[in-house]
Protein backbone atom coordinates (compact mmCIF):
# COMPACT_ATOMS: atom_id res chain seq x y z
CA UNK A 1 0.00 0.00 0.00
CA UNK A 2 1.59 3.62 -1.00
CA UNK A 3 1.27 6.11 1.42
CA UNK A 4 -1.14 8.07 -0.59
CA UNK A 5 -3.57 5.02 -0.35
CA UNK A 6 -2.91 4.54 3.27
CA UNK A 7 -3.83 8.37 3.76
CA UNK A 8 -6.80 7.93 2.15
CA UNK A 9 -7.59 4.54 4.21
CA UNK A 10 -6.93 6.69 7.66
CA UNK A 11 -9.74 9.06 6.42
CA UNK A 12 -12.29 6.62 5.73
CA UNK A 13 -11.20 4.98 9.12
CA UNK A 14 -12.17 8.73 10.88
CA UNK A 15 -15.50 8.56 8.87
CA UNK A 16 -16.66 5.02 9.97
CA UNK A 17 -15.40 5.05 13.44
CA UNK A 18 -15.15 8.58 14.39
CA UNK A 19 -11.87 8.44 15.72
CA UNK A 20 -8.12 6.86 14.59
CA UNK A 21 -6.12 5.05 17.13
CA UNK A 22 -2.66 5.03 16.24
CA UNK A 23 -1.46 1.85 18.10
CA UNK A 24 -4.72 -0.10 16.20
CA UNK A 25 -4.00 1.68 12.42
CA UNK A 26 -0.27 0.52 13.15
CA UNK A 27 -1.11 -3.10 13.07
CA UNK A 28 -4.13 -2.75 11.22
CA UNK A 29 -2.10 -1.18 8.07
CA UNK A 30 1.05 -2.94 9.05
CA UNK A 31 3.64 -0.12 9.59
CA UNK A 32 5.09 1.57 12.80
CA UNK A 33 2.75 3.50 15.40
CA UNK A 34 5.79 6.61 14.25
CA UNK A 35 4.48 6.03 10.85
CA UNK A 36 1.17 6.42 11.46
CA UNK A 37 1.45 9.50 13.70
CA UNK A 38 3.05 11.38 10.85
CA UNK A 39 0.33 10.09 8.56
CA UNK A 40 -2.05 12.19 11.30
CA UNK A 41 0.18 14.99 11.98
CA UNK A 42 0.03 15.57 7.60
CA UNK A 43 -3.76 14.89 7.40
CA UNK A 44 -4.09 17.41 10.25
CA UNK A 45 -1.53 20.02 8.68
CA UNK A 46 -4.26 19.68 5.68
CA UNK A 47 -7.22 20.67 8.18
CA UNK A 48 -8.85 17.05 7.24
CA UNK A 49 -8.88 16.30 11.26
CA UNK A 50 -7.50 17.15 14.90
CA UNK A 51 -4.33 15.16 16.30
CA UNK A 52 -5.29 13.73 19.89
CA UNK A 53 -2.98 11.67 22.55
CA UNK A 54 -3.02 8.56 20.98
CA UNK A 55 -4.59 9.23 17.71
CA UNK A 56 -7.15 11.47 15.69
CA UNK A 57 -10.70 12.69 15.80
CA UNK A 58 -12.97 14.40 12.82
CA UNK A 59 -12.86 18.59 12.43
CA UNK A 60 -15.39 20.91 12.75
CA UNK A 61 -14.83 20.43 8.82
CA UNK A 62 -14.59 16.86 8.68
CA UNK A 63 -18.65 16.90 7.16
CA UNK A 64 -16.78 18.72 3.58
CA UNK A 65 -14.05 15.85 3.46
CA UNK A 66 -14.65 14.44 -0.22
CA UNK A 67 -17.24 11.98 -0.84
CA UNK A 68 -15.33 9.22 -1.71
CA UNK A 69 -14.73 9.56 2.32
CA UNK A 70 -18.15 8.93 2.97
CA UNK A 71 -19.80 6.69 0.66
CA UNK A 72 -18.63 3.81 3.10
CA UNK A 73 -20.85 5.62 6.13
CA UNK A 74 -24.53 3.88 6.11
CA UNK A 75 -23.61 1.83 2.89
CA UNK A 76 -26.50 -0.69 2.84
CA UNK A 77 -28.66 1.56 4.54
CA UNK A 78 -28.53 3.83 1.55
CA UNK A 79 -28.24 1.02 -1.06
CA UNK A 80 -31.66 0.15 0.67
CA UNK A 81 -33.34 3.71 0.63
CA UNK A 82 -32.01 4.15 -3.24
CA UNK A 83 -34.21 0.67 -3.84
CA UNK A 84 -36.54 2.08 -2.24
CA UNK A 85 -36.59 5.48 -4.34
CA UNK A 86 -36.59 3.90 -7.13
CA UNK A 87 -39.51 1.86 -7.25
CA UNK A 88 -41.48 5.53 -7.27
CA UNK A 89 -40.38 6.21 -10.67
CA UNK A 90 -42.34 4.68 -13.99
CA UNK A 91 -40.98 4.73 -17.42
CA UNK A 92 -40.31 8.08 -19.41
CA UNK A 93 -40.56 10.24 -16.07
CA UNK A 94 -38.14 12.98 -15.32
CA UNK A 95 -36.07 13.05 -12.03
CA UNK A 96 -33.74 15.35 -10.38
CA UNK A 97 -31.00 14.28 -8.26
CA UNK A 98 -28.74 16.67 -5.84
CA UNK A 99 -25.32 15.56 -4.97
CA UNK A 100 -24.56 13.34 -2.31
CA UNK A 101 -23.87 9.85 -1.56
CA UNK A 102 -27.24 8.64 -0.87
CA UNK A 103 -28.69 10.29 -4.39
CA UNK A 104 -25.49 8.43 -5.70
CA UNK A 105 -26.83 5.09 -4.66
CA UNK A 106 -30.55 6.53 -6.02
CA UNK A 107 -28.67 7.30 -9.80
CA UNK A 108 -26.47 3.64 -9.61
CA UNK A 109 -29.86 1.79 -8.75
CA UNK A 110 -31.95 3.35 -11.56
CA UNK A 111 -30.21 0.81 -14.58
CA UNK A 112 -30.96 -2.16 -12.49
CA UNK A 113 -34.95 -1.86 -12.56
CA UNK A 114 -36.14 -3.51 -16.01
CA UNK A 115 -39.19 -0.65 -16.37
CA UNK A 116 -37.13 1.84 -16.97
CA UNK A 117 -34.82 0.72 -19.69
CA UNK A 118 -37.56 2.04 -22.03
CA UNK A 119 -36.38 5.57 -21.85
CA UNK A 120 -36.35 8.12 -18.49
CA UNK A 121 -34.79 11.63 -18.08
CA UNK A 122 -32.65 12.58 -15.25
CA UNK A 123 -31.31 16.00 -14.17
CA UNK A 124 -28.95 17.00 -11.55
CA UNK A 125 -26.23 19.07 -10.72
CA UNK A 126 -23.96 16.42 -9.61
CA UNK A 127 -21.10 15.62 -11.69
CA UNK A 128 -19.96 12.05 -10.16
CA UNK A 129 -23.93 11.12 -10.88
CA UNK A 130 -23.97 12.58 -14.58
CA UNK A 131 -21.12 10.04 -14.81
CA UNK A 132 -22.37 7.53 -13.56
CA UNK A 133 -25.37 7.94 -15.91
CA UNK A 134 -24.24 8.88 -18.90
CA UNK A 135 -22.91 5.26 -20.55
CA UNK A 136 -27.01 3.75 -20.00
CA UNK A 137 -28.34 4.73 -23.36
CA UNK A 138 -31.75 5.18 -22.35
CA UNK A 139 -31.03 7.40 -19.84
CA UNK A 140 -31.47 11.32 -20.85
CA UNK A 141 -29.04 13.24 -19.13
CA UNK A 142 -29.62 16.66 -18.38
CA UNK A 143 -26.78 18.57 -16.43
CA UNK A 144 -26.81 22.00 -15.44
CA UNK A 145 -23.79 24.80 -16.09
CA UNK A 146 -22.14 26.20 -12.85
CA UNK A 147 -19.43 26.20 -10.36
CA UNK A 148 -17.63 22.87 -9.77
CA UNK A 149 -17.51 22.20 -5.47
CA UNK A 150 -14.57 19.67 -5.09
CA UNK A 151 -16.07 18.24 -1.43
CA UNK A 152 -19.78 17.33 -3.10
CA UNK A 153 -18.84 17.51 -7.44
CA UNK A 154 -22.05 19.79 -7.36
CA UNK A 155 -22.21 22.98 -9.79
CA UNK A 156 -23.62 26.32 -7.79
CA UNK A 157 -24.05 29.37 -8.86
CA UNK A 158 -26.31 31.68 -11.26
CA UNK A 159 -25.74 29.67 -14.18
CA UNK A 160 -27.31 26.49 -12.09
CA UNK A 161 -30.09 28.14 -10.95
CA UNK A 162 -30.91 29.81 -14.22
CA UNK A 163 -31.03 25.98 -15.83
CA UNK A 164 -32.76 23.88 -12.80
CA UNK A 165 -35.15 26.86 -12.53
CA UNK A 166 -36.59 26.21 -15.72
CA UNK A 167 -37.29 22.68 -15.53
CA UNK A 168 -40.17 21.20 -14.31
CA UNK A 169 -39.15 17.07 -13.15
CA UNK A 170 -41.64 14.96 -11.98
CA UNK A 171 -39.66 13.98 -8.92
CA UNK A 172 -36.90 15.06 -7.15
CA UNK A 173 -34.86 12.95 -4.93
CA UNK A 174 -33.24 15.35 -2.51
CA UNK A 175 -30.53 14.18 -0.21
CA UNK A 176 -29.39 16.35 2.64
CA UNK A 177 -26.84 16.86 5.41
CA UNK A 178 -29.78 16.70 7.89
CA UNK A 179 -33.29 16.83 8.53
CA UNK A 180 -35.06 18.41 11.90
CA UNK A 181 -38.46 18.67 12.40
CA UNK A 182 -38.54 22.10 13.20
CA UNK A 183 -34.99 23.30 11.82
CA UNK A 184 -36.06 21.44 8.12
CA UNK A 185 -34.01 19.82 5.82
CA UNK A 186 -30.32 21.63 5.58
CA UNK A 187 -26.88 21.32 4.25
CA UNK A 188 -23.78 22.52 5.63
CA UNK A 189 -22.94 25.02 2.34
CA UNK A 190 -24.76 27.85 1.59
CA UNK A 191 -24.65 27.52 -1.88
CA UNK A 192 -25.54 23.96 -2.44
CA UNK A 193 -28.25 24.94 -0.20
CA UNK A 194 -29.69 27.83 -2.41
CA UNK A 195 -29.29 25.18 -5.38
CA UNK A 196 -31.07 22.60 -3.82
CA UNK A 197 -33.81 24.52 -2.98
CA UNK A 198 -34.43 25.43 -6.37
CA UNK A 199 -34.48 21.44 -7.44
CA UNK A 200 -37.12 21.16 -4.96
CA UNK A 201 -39.25 24.01 -5.50
CA UNK A 202 -39.44 22.91 -8.95
CA UNK A 203 -39.98 19.46 -8.83
CA UNK A 204 -43.53 18.11 -9.05
CA UNK A 205 -42.91 16.54 -6.00
CA UNK A 206 -40.32 16.17 -3.41
CA UNK A 207 -38.84 12.95 -1.80
CA UNK A 208 -35.88 13.68 0.61
CA UNK A 209 -33.58 10.09 0.89
CA UNK A 210 -31.82 10.23 4.24
CA UNK A 211 -30.25 7.59 6.23
CA UNK A 212 -31.26 7.59 9.77
CA UNK A 213 -27.46 8.79 11.44
CA UNK A 214 -28.56 12.10 9.87
CA UNK A 215 -32.46 12.78 11.29
CA UNK A 216 -32.23 15.51 14.09
CA UNK A 217 -28.80 16.50 12.72
CA UNK A 218 -29.17 20.61 11.75
CA UNK A 219 -26.35 21.59 9.00
CA UNK A 220 -25.61 25.40 8.71
CA UNK A 221 -28.22 26.27 5.65
CA UNK A 222 -31.73 25.55 5.08
CA UNK A 223 -32.89 23.87 2.12
CA UNK A 224 -36.45 24.22 2.91
CA UNK A 225 -38.79 22.84 5.47
CA UNK A 226 -40.24 19.44 6.31
CA UNK A 227 -43.95 20.47 5.00
CA UNK A 228 -42.33 21.48 1.54
CA UNK A 229 -41.93 17.98 0.81
CA UNK A 230 -43.98 15.04 -0.09
CA UNK A 231 -42.13 12.08 1.25
CA UNK A 232 -38.85 10.97 3.36
CA UNK A 233 -37.49 7.78 2.89
CA UNK A 234 -34.88 6.30 5.38
CA UNK A 235 -34.01 3.06 7.24
CA UNK A 236 -34.90 0.92 9.82
CA UNK A 237 -33.09 2.80 12.85
CA UNK A 238 -34.97 5.64 12.47
CA UNK A 239 -35.91 7.23 15.74
CA UNK A 240 -39.55 6.54 16.19
CA UNK A 241 -40.22 9.76 17.68
CA UNK A 242 -38.70 11.66 14.91
CA UNK A 243 -40.75 9.45 12.62
CA UNK A 244 -43.96 10.26 14.31
CA UNK A 245 -43.61 14.31 14.44
CA UNK A 246 -43.08 14.05 10.25
CA UNK A 247 -45.79 11.58 9.89
CA UNK A 248 -48.27 14.08 12.09
CA UNK A 249 -47.15 17.01 9.84
CA UNK A 250 -48.11 15.17 6.81
CA UNK A 251 -45.11 13.59 5.51
CA UNK A 252 -44.72 10.22 4.66
CA UNK A 253 -42.43 8.13 5.93
CA UNK A 254 -41.43 5.46 4.19
CA UNK A 255 -38.64 3.09 6.03
CA UNK A 256 -36.19 0.98 3.78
Amino acid sequence: MTRAERLSALLELLVSDGKIDVEASAEHFTVSAATIRRDLDYLADQQLLNRTHGGAVPNATSYDLPLRYKAIDHGEAKARIAQCAVAMLWPGCTVSLNGGTTTVEVARAIPGRESLQTGITVVTNAINIATELIVRPFVKIVVCGGVARPQSYELVGAMASETLGQLTPDICFLGATGLDPVAGITTYDEAEAAINRVMAQQAKRTVVVIDSSKLGTIGFSRICHVDEVSSVITDSDADPAVIAILRARGVEVLLA
